[in-house]
């Protein structure tokens, strides 16, 4: 089953529930796929995309939560947490902090990563074997921690 197929599957429980937010959130991924698709020079929709493109609403929705959070706007807030929350559920399951502690020591002594010179090349690395699976601003602290 495809991502479109689970969203009009999930559009259809969230409509005959009347659930808002939920319904909200699906419309949004639904928008953005269909953005993608009639893009010129549009090229097939691959699992990567779709993961890249539910991160990045993902990430929309946290930025605006936080812009609302700091002007005390408390409906607004949950209601993009909430968003949130409804487009991660279609995202892999993200590695906790120590897994990725472990993959990055590993991919160290894979490929001799000796020092923070080489934290570029490492990061490349990183974000090819985490991709999805790992917030990238959290991979580089850890690897910024481990090479210094």
């Amino acid at each position: 089953m495809t991502l479109e197929e689970k969203i009009n599957a999930e559009i259809k429980t969230a409509m005959l529930a009347r659930e808002k937010g939920k319904l909200d959130a699906l419309r949004a991924i639904k928008a953005a796929l269909l953005l993608l698709k009639t893009e010129k020079d549009a090229k097939p929709i691959t699992e990567d995309v779709e993961i890249k493109l539910l991160q990045k609403l993902v990430k929309q929705r946290k930025e605006a939560a936080d812009i609302y959070k700091s002007q005390n706007r408390e409906d607004l807030y949950k209601e993009e947490m909430a968003q949130m929350e409804v487009i991660a559920q279609f995202l892999p399951a993200q590695m906790s902090e120590e897994e990725i502690i472990a993959a990055v020591k590993q991919l160290i002594s894979e490929n001799n990563i000796s020092g923070i010179k080489e934290m570029g090349k490492l990061m490349g690395l990183a974000s090819h074997a985490f991709a999805g699976k790992a917030d990238n601003k959290l991979v580089s602290e850890i690897v910024k921690s481990l090479l210094s």
